[in-house]
């Protein structure tokens, strides 16, 4: 379980591909993880199979500067078959930032909402505008979710835990508007329209629709 509360960005290091899925390894800066931990990649669920620290001589990634890794702690995940497929992890690769957020504990506060790791679909981002010191993103909303979504109600872009500021059912899409820190510490600044996101929608809308089919 998460709270969509991201704590950091880290970069894609390494994927290697299998004929199970992928293995991503991740540099960020978590020093406190264990194997078989949970820890949300752009708000998917994964689980730690191994960690490090990039020392010696660190690798070059994309554009990435090799000194900027020396010291940082790296983490390895296995994408399963059914998680490349339900996500755009398929696209990612070597220099690509990732939102990361440990899980919750017991004694934490809950700032954001209760994220549960588990993407239900991809989407895209519609349009980006800075309004002032805050900036609106537009996405689009696929079919299956229309109904999961309410303004003002909660959902997790990217693992990010957002209000929806604005929902326009006639355009399957829905608005949200991003604070400066939100833009800062996430990979939201790096979206632009046409970039694909993960949509998890609020986990309460998802148990009264099965109280009301029952």
């Amino acid at each position: 379980m998460f709270t969509g509360i991201v704590e950091g960005t880290g970069v894609v290091t390494d994927v290697a591909e299998s004929e199970d899925g992928r293995r991503m390894r991740v540099a960020a800066d978590v020093d406190d993880l264990e194997v078989g931990q949970s820890v949300a990649i752009n708000g998917a669920c994964l689980t730690v199979e191994s960690h490090g620290h990039y020392d010696g001589d660190p690798p070059s990634v994309g554009d990435l500067d090799p000194d900027d890794l020396a010291g940082t702690a790296w983490f390895e995940v296995f994408l399963a078959e059914e998680t490349v497929d339900r996500t755009y992890f398929d696209r990612l690769g070597p220099g690509d930032r990732v939102n990361v957020e440990r899980a919750l504990r017991a004694d934490d506060r809950l700032d954001g909402h209760f994220v549960q790791g588990h993407v239900d679909g991809t989407a895209e981002v519609v349009d980006v505008r800075e309004v002032g010191e805050d900036w609106v993103f537009e996405f689009s909303l696929p079919d299956d979710l229309r109904g999961y979504v309410v303004e003002k109600g909660s959902i997790a872009v990217d693992g990010i835990s957002l209000t929806v500021a604005d929902l326009d059912e006639s355009e399957d899409a829905f608005t949200i508007a991003i604070i400066p820190e939100t833009y800062r510490v996430t990979t939201l600044s790096d979206k632009a329209p046409g970039d694909p996101v993960h949509l998890e929608a609020d986990v309460v809308a998802k148990y009264v629709e099965s109280l009301v089919d029952r």
